[in-house]
């Protein structure tokens, strides 16, 4: 069986990076081609000394050049969508692990891998032990009334809350069927966080933090925490691994992990 082609979209980033080497270790996989919009060369080196790869800054290029089957993207928010609609309109097969985009904007994506015939993967967190604080925080949500996240994450992180806080928050509400109840004195003010269904987001932004969030629920007489801690991004390669094997097979729009994992809703 021939590798998977992939392309990375952003690769001179943290993250883009860390994928870079891991996919240099798959057996099953060949990275043909990576984007970067602060490319200055035409190629990239690969970590592994296996060889280099074509780098450009335009996607169209890369996809032109190189055509990968894949394209996994760790850039921006503002990037998504250009990456999408090149990506589809190409035939190509979608990872995206930005986060920050729009509820309109998930829409089109859907719209477009079905019009498009492709398959397309968001996750807004590719840790596993994430993805099942998540199931769990769903599971914890639908007996206790209140809740509450703080996520932390490095200084250079763009979007807060995170858009795993979001999906956390929005995935315990669907799951119980109903938003969480408010202390019957909040007012409100800016020191209470974002509220999403009920819960409060807390956002930390600092030097030293990478990735991590709390789950905290209340009830009568007692609390439910769940916590997560991330302490390399190479945490987050298993699961973009198994998103990209799922992307080539599964066509149109899967959002998060769960369903790859065969987690129930």
């Amino acid at each position: 069986m021939k590798p998977i082609r992939v392309a990375v979209h952003g690769a001179l980033g943290k993250m883009g990076q860390t994928l870079v080497d891991a996919l240099c270790r798959e057996a099953d996989m060949q990275i043909v081609g990576a984007t970067d919009l602060k490319a200055t060369e035409d190629n990239l080196t690969l970590p592994d000394g296996s060889g280099r790869i074509p780098l450009s800054k335009e996607l169209k290029t890369i996809l032109d050049s190189c055509q990968p089957q894949v394209v996994v993207d760790f850039s921006t928010a503002k990037a998504v969508m250009p990456l999408v609609r090149s990506g589809t309109e190409h035939g190509v097969n979608l990872v995206i692990g930005t986060t920050g985009m729009s509820p309109e904007d998930i829409k089109e994506i859907e719209r477009l891998a079905k019009a498009k015939g492709v398959g397309i993967v968001i996750a807004p967190n590719f840790a596993l032990g994430a993805v099942l604080m998540m199931h769990l925080a769903k599971i914890a949500g639908r007996y206790l009334d209140h809740a509450e996240i703080i996520e932390l994450h490095h200084e250079g992180k763009l979007d807060a809350p995170s858009g795993t806080a979001l999906a956390t928050a929005k995935g315990m509400a669907q799951a119980r069927g109903k938003p969480f109840s408010t202390p019957p004195e909040d007012k409100r003010s800016e020191s209470r966080g974002k509220q999403v269904e009920g819960i409060s987001i807390h956002s930390v932004r600092l030097p030293g933090l990478l990735a991590h969030q709390e789950v905290i629920l209340g009830g009568a007489g007692q609390t439910l925490s769940l916590r997560h801690d991330t302490s390399g991004r190479e945490c987050f390669m298993p699961g973009v691994m198994l998103a990209i094997k799922a992307v080539v097979k599964k066509k149109g729009l899967t959002y998060g992990l769960e369903s790859l994992l065969g987690l129930e809703k």
